[in-house]
């Protein structure tokens, strides 16, 4: 008989088999002999009262023998199987590479960036030198944005398709079996570049092929339907296009608009990221000065209305780190991540606003009015760290004052903080909204006995967190999932505005290559 259960049990005991085993046999009344096996199959943190503990989902095997779940994808051989371009190895880009190959289609992965272990040098010419590759930077190249800014994989696009699927594919690359079971699974950027790797040699080792430092440049159109991707290594003809190149590929969008295809504005957010020492956040969460050593660093997750407008807290990252994630000379653009064991001394995350069509003015209705609006303040944010890579920086009670900090905190940012009036930096509403919400969000968040906590001039505010998601969608059929204009074009996760954050992307990567396998039957 199998039976799911719930348990409470202590940071002291959660890593202790033996220990939840004789909190299982106590709880449920049964015999030792009578338990054959427990899974864990979900794991979370309640931290709500005085002292914090895990809450399990158990599967009890008892009196039968467990049936193993074994997760095992078959790769088909595609060699020889029809073509289909896929346009970027980000998330969606590579699962949708995989669902192609067990669909029996030979997906031809273009990205113009480089390799994940070639990328490194890169970024670390970004955060030394200031030095910019626009091919080859923290947003384009293998694995996309998610690979080296973070790996956080929660999600809440359980509607959208089979998350677990997402998960187990990832599990069966190398990743840590824990995110099977953790509520708010973790990679983390240190070990996702292995993965990435595994997934590209399952998609070679099927007969698929993944080329770097590819870039499209155009594509052809015959008769209404996609034939040709042009690009600056050739041409490649395929069945089908799947246009899954992020949300950074402006000048995808600009070719679409030259090729007079339909795009649409869409709103996003806009703000800043804010880092706090990651002891403070530890201290507000979990009630003690000293977190417990099988307690991780904590998160948190803020929302309110300002005026009817949504602030809230994006992409938070714990023991983590604020990068630079511009992705064009004369920007700048933040975002953050953390390393597996989320160890560095800083939490950071992105408190943005929400932007609204109805915000951006335009005579006409212009599909690229967000975009250029996002583009604008990346700019401003450029000229006031001093035209370099440095950010445009204010202490957080400073900020809300709107008064310049004489200096500032130790923080993660390796190009290095200019301190500056992020009120010349963003939007009027965009800083009256933060203005507004960070003393609420401090209210949220205080210390025990009322100290002061989340709203702290130990905190940071650093400009601008402006890739919350794409100012513009490229609009597909709800059932197809094909450009309206163009037949076996399917526009594709975060780039074409329907996905945000690994899981999502990858779900949707799979979603359009099971659309291409019906087009084509």
């Amino acid at each position: 008989m199998q039976r799911e259960i719930d348990l409470v049990i202590s940071p002291d005991h959660i890593f202790d088999q033996s220990y939840i085993k004789t909190v299982i046999l106590q709880q449920e009344k049964l015999k030792a002999d009578s338990l054959s096996h427990f899974f864990v199959r979900k794991r979370s943190i309640d931290a709500r009262s005085r002292q914090p503990v895990y809450r399990l989902k158990v599967l009890l095997y008892i009196n039968e023998a467990p049936a193993l779940e074994v997760f095992n994808p078959i790769y088909k051989d595609v060699r020889h199987a029809n073509p289909v371009i896929i346009v970027g190895a980000g998330p969606a880009g590579l699962f949708a590479a995989l669902r192609l190959i067990e669909l029996g289609l030979k997906p031809i992965i273009l990205e113009r960036g480089k390799d994940v272990k070639s990328r490194r040098r890169d970024l670390a010419e970004i955060n030394r030198n200031g030095k910019l590759n626009p091919e080859s930077n923290y947003c384009f190249g293998e694995g996309g944005a998610g690979t080296y800014s973070d790996g956080k994989l929660y999600t809440r696009s359980d509607k959208r398709g089979d998350v677990n699927k997402m998960l187990q594919i990832l599990a069966a690359h190398g990743a840590n079996a824990d995110i099977l079971v953790d509520a708010r699974p973790h990679i983390g950027t240190n070990k996702l570049p292995h993965i990435i790797s595994a997934i590209r040699e399952s998609i070679l080792n099927a007969g698929g092929e993944v080329l770097f430092d590819t870039k499209l440049l155009d594509f052809k159109i015959v008769n209404g339907k996609f034939k040709t991707a042009i690009t600056n290594r050739g041409d490649f003809d395929g069945e089908a296009l799947i246009l899954a190149t992020g949300h950074s590929a402006r000048d995808i969008y600009y070719l679409l608009r030259e090729k007079s295809l339909l795009l649409e504005a869409k709103p996003f957010a806009l703000g800043v990221r804010i880092e706090h020492p990651q002891h403070i956040i530890d201290e507000i969460q979990y009630k003690c000065a000293i977190r417990h050593e099988n307690l991780p660093p904590s998160y948190y997750s803020l929302v309110t209305q300002v005026g009817g407008r949504g602030v809230f807290s994006f992409c938070m990252c714990p023991g983590g780190i604020i990068a630079p994630c511009a992705t064009e000379e004369g920007e700048i653009v933040v975002n953050g991540w953390s390393p597996s064991k989320r160890n560095n001394p800083f939490a950071n995350s992105g408190t943005v606003v929400q932007i609204n069509l109805s915000d951006v003015k335009s005579d006409e209705d212009d599909a690229f009015r967000l975009l250029d609006f996002q583009a604008n303040i990346e700019r401003k944010a450029f000229l006031a760290g001093g035209s370099s890579l440095q950010a445009p920086a204010q202490r957080m009670v400073d900020f809300v004052n709107n008064r310049i900090s004489a200096d500032l905190p130790k923080n993660s940012y390796l190009p290095g903080l200019q301190s500056a009036n992020l009120y010349e930096v963003l939007p009027q509403f965009v800083a009256q909204s933060l203005k507004s919400a960070l003393p609420e969000f401090g209210r949220k968040m205080m210390l025990p006995k009322g100290k002061t906590g989340y709203f702290t001039n130990e905190a940071v505010l650093v400009g601008v967190e402006s890739r919350t998601s794409s100012p513009i969608r490229i609009p597909r059929d709800k059932d197809s999932l094909q450009h309206p204009d163009v037949s076996n074009l399917f526009p594709c996760a975060e780039g074409a505005g329907y996905a945000g954050g690994i899981i999502s992307a990858a779900i949707d990567g799979q979603a359009c290559a099971d659309a291409v396998w019906r087009t084509l039957q």
